[in-house]
Parts: C-alpha cells; structure tokens; sequence
C-alpha cells in the first residue's frame, strides 16, 4: 500500500566544530566507509547500503542539523511534491533540479514546520554495495533520524499532511502527555520519530546492524573505545528493535540498532504505550531505566539559530 510520495531515509547531515574527531568517531569507530572528502565535507557511505552516503559531516565552527534527505520514486514524484509543498505555502529552499551533491539525481530542499531543511530527490546513483558477513559489527544501512521538536503534536501533523508520514505508535506519560511519536513512509516502524523537547535539534540517529550478534559487537567495540555509552544495550517495545546510544565527539546522541520492526499496512493499528511502565522503554530490562539525564542527553544544543536557514552545501 502505497500512501507517501516518501519511499525511505536516505542521510542526515551535520556539520561541527570539533571535525576531526568526528571524521575519526564515524571512520574508525562506528564503522562507516569515507565515500568522498574534499577536506571540510566528508561523505560517510555504510557498507551494505546501496545509498552514496548516510551521513555528511562539514567542518564549521557553529554545530547544527544541516538537513535531513528522503527518497522518492522517481522524478514526477518530485515535482509533483513540490507543487504540492509550494501551493500549500511551504517556504522552498530550490525548487526541483538536478543536484549537485554527491551521487547526483534529481531533488528540492524546502523548510519544514520548524525550519529544518528537508530535502527529497530522485534518480540518485546507487553505490557498490555488499552483503555485510556474520560477525562484521558496522553498519547496514542508517535506520532513522530522531528529531526534537517543542510543538511534537503540531510537527506530527505537519509531516502527515505534507509528506505523507504515518504514526506508528505512540509514547504516552499519564501526566505530561505524548512525549514520542514514531512515523512511517513504508513498512519500517519508523524512519523518523519526533520527541518532546525543549527546542528543535537532532535528538539521535540511528544504524542498522546485520543482526544481534553484530549489534552486541559493535556496542562492545564503542565502550572499549572510550566512548560515552548513556543507554543500553536493551531493546523497546515500540518498533521492538534494540538500542544502544552513545555520545560522539560533538555531543550528538548516535544509536547502534538492529530488528526494527516491519509492519503489516493492512492489520497495524497505533499503540500508546504508558512510558511509566519499565518494559516501554527496556523489554530486556538489561539497558538500565530510562531517567531524566539521559532525556536532556539527547536534547542536543538548540538548533534555533539556524532554522530557516539552509545550509551552504
């Protein structure tokens, strides 16, 4: 069932100011493969993903979510997005044209509710992939982007109506309200979620591993490294994947995951589910509680500064 002009996540970008350390966390370390590097823009491509890159890291002296890019079908699909964005007064960054970043194909960037920049494209070359082998802890693929947004409910409307989104489920506390809403374009559980918080940021991005062996290794690799583990290993219950978070250099949450879930269009129906049960948060309950300092962990810095502003590359 189609129901998205959206087909999946293809990168998330940032830029920082510590970039050297963020080149090394990504190269050797979380397990992603340089695809390009001029020297202030480094391409991280995984290796079992047919996209030219999953993340991009620019060097800058301000940090900040440059923008998050999502896939179409094909280019009638892009421009018929962008009427449709345009028509219903969604500020557009450039309209439908062949693009100029790496892997090329066809795309548009526009604002979103909160000014990120979100781009969709088309027709972008795929790249030489592989068949990640048992026990090779990096990842697949990036599973999803995680934003952090002070109006959750109004952002979740705004990527139903425009894009297309579906809720998946939903985290609910019985007092403060929804804080998580998890939101599809295809059969993956989510490809992004929005969570409460108290601007707009990246809350965390998130990879997929070959399974739970890879995943476990991969985890075990980042803690000897010395890197910060905040939550995990354990696994949700919305989506029922794993989860495994750490900080990199730059104070950005990056989670290593595995198994999300892949639902049935025809029979899914949303789940609310009660966050003050521990099980909502750890089914394991190997991971440790979810509490109030990993949340403002992965609030990340504002990014209010550079809302409505696009991004240089």
């Amino acid at each position: 069932m189609s129901f998205s002009p959206i087909t999946h996540i293809r990168h998330f970008d940032i830029a920082v100011p510590d970039f050297e350390k963020q080149v090394e966390f990504y190269k050797n370390y979380w397990g992603l493969t340089v695809q390009h590097d001029d020297g202030d823009v480094v391409y991280f491509a995984a290796e079992g993903s047919p996209e030219q890159y999953t993340t991009r890291v620019r060097r800058s002296a301000d940090k900040r979510l440059d923008l998050v890019a999502f896939g179409a079908a094909d280019r009638e699909s892009v421009d018929a997005l962008a009427e449709k964005l345009a028509t219903a007064g969604v500020q557009l960054v450039f309209e439908p044209t062949d693009l100029q970043t790496l892997g090329g194909g066809y795309g548009f960037r526009f604002f979103d509710l909160e000014g990120r920049t979100v781009e969709v494209s088309a027709d972008v070359e795929a790249r030489q992939h592989r068949k990640i082998e048992r026990r090779e802890a990096i990842p697949v693929r990036l599973s999803h982007v995680v934003l952090n947004s002070n109006q959750p409910e109004a952002m979740r409307a705004w990527y139903e109506k425009h894009l297309g989104f579906r809720l998946s489920d939903t985290l609910n506390h019985p007092h403060a309200g929804d804080l998580f809403y998890f939101m599809r374009c295809s059969s993956q559980h989510h490809s992004m979620a929005i969570a409460r918080g108290p601007h707009a940021s990246l809350q965390h991005a998130s990879f997929e591993m070959r399974g739970i062996d890879e995943y476990m290794f991969g985890s075990g690799r980042m803690i000897r490294a010395g890197y910060r583990k905040i939550w995990g290993p354990g696994r949700h219950r919305a989506g029922d994947n794993t989860f495994t978070y750490f900080i990199d250099p730059n104070g950005n949450t990056m989670e290593l995951t595995t198994e999300l879930e892949e639902l049935d269009e025809d029979s899914w129906h949303p789940h609310i589910y009660n966050v003050e049960e521990p099980e909502t948060s750890d089914l394991w309950g190997t991971g440790g509680d979810m509490d109030e300092f990993i949340t403002k962990e992965m609030f990340n810095d504002s990014d209010d500064r550079h809302l409505f502003k696009a991004p240089p590359v």
